[in-house]
């Protein structure tokens, strides 16, 4: 019987376990005329950097200012803190692409991309779950607050949140791990994401393809599930309030939460919580950037540059000199 050329290549491949491909080329926005993408990239450039400096500030504010030394702006610097590096693990490489026309990437560089991505989106995914359930606490056990969020019990969430979203992660490592690569190279897409590699692999990714999309899921329709048996709660207290003016501030304070919900979440179940082999990678690319930059640029303000206290706080933030976590009892 004859082989073709590529299956001689996989027979290959699978006797000596080595893969073939040393480097892939990021095939995103190709298409696009150079001009438009200098012009795509200092749009994207500014709103980096506007994430940079916003996270930051959030985080910087959190540590100076004793009014913003609680359990909700803890738990908010902490995302500011994985957004950055969310954000980073994928826009820099996206900026260099754009605006030099430097495309290639490493196989050990585009695995580590890739665990990144993941790794610090489920982690975002469970700090997600702990701010709904510190909301929940504030807004229908008030009297409880202070008794129930104390600082280590906060301070232990936001580390079993990181430890939990970086080990379910680690899957991807194992499923990579057993891809072989022999030719093309080209990543239609502006990063490692799952399914183009999955296409440029010489292996059988029948059964990838099923398992990624379901444990995905799982992790995202899992913590989406919690978070919104968190706002009903939330939501059900709210309009049990007596003061009118308690249920505006609330429902001010839920909205920003759900409209930063929506679009996380909105996106991810777009490009993963499906099956995702005949999922158009055109698609997945422009989904991909709500999710990469526009969702970490539009953070800091939905929850907490414009609020009254960060905004005072930042007038004020040269004439703190003394810090701590918490206010002091």
């Amino acid at each position: 019987m004859l082989l073709s050329q590529q299956d001689v290549l996989k027979l290959g491949m699978g006797a000596g376990n080595e893969t073939a491909v040393a480097e892939f080329t990021l095939e995103g926005f190709s298409g696009l005329d150079q001009r438009l993408q200098l012009f795509l990239s200092l749009i994207l450039l500014l709103m980096y950097l506007t994430t940079l400096t916003g996270n930051t500030m959030i985080i910087f504010l959190m540590c100076v200012d004793h009014r913003l030394q609680t359990p909700m702006y803890f738990f908010i610097s902490n995302l500011a803190f994985l957004e950055i590096w969310f954000t980073s693990s994928t826009t820099i490489k996206l900026l260099v692409i754009l605006s030099s026309g430097r495309r290639t990437i490493s196989l050990k560089s585009c695995f580590a991309q890739s665990y990144f991505y993941v790794a610090l989106g489920f982690t975002e995914f469970a700090l997600l779950v702990v701010m709904s359930f510190d909301r929940y606490v504030a807004i229908c056990q008030p009297l409880h607050y202070a008794a129930i969020m104390k600082q280590q019990l906060c301070t232990h969430l936001v580390v079993a949140a990181w430890v939990l979203g970086f080990t379910l992660s680690s899957y991807h490592l194992v499923l990579f791990s057993k891809l072989t690569f022999c030719g093309p190279n080209k990543i239609q897409h502006f990063f490692c994401d799952s399914s183009p590699l999955f296409k440029l692999s010489c292996s059988d990714t029948t059964l990838l393809w099923k398992a990624d999309p379901i444990f995905i899921s799982f992790v995202v329709l899992g913590s989406l599930c919690l978070i919104m048996v968190s706002s009903m709660c939330i939501f059900h207290c709210i309009l049990h309030m007596p003061s009118a003016s308690g249920r505006r501030k609330a429902f001010a304070t839920c909205s920003s939460h759900l409209t930063a919900l929506a679009i996380v979440y909105g996106s991810c179940i777009v490009l993963y919580a499906r099956p995702s082999e005949g999922v158009s990678l055109e698609t997945n690319t422009v989904v991909a950037l709500l999710n990469t930059v526009l969702y970490p640029f539009l953070n800091p303000f939905i929850y907490s540059l414009r609020n009254k206290t960060v905004k005072l706080a930042l007038e004020e933030a040269l004439g703190r000199p003394k810090v701590w976590l918490f206010p002091r009892s």
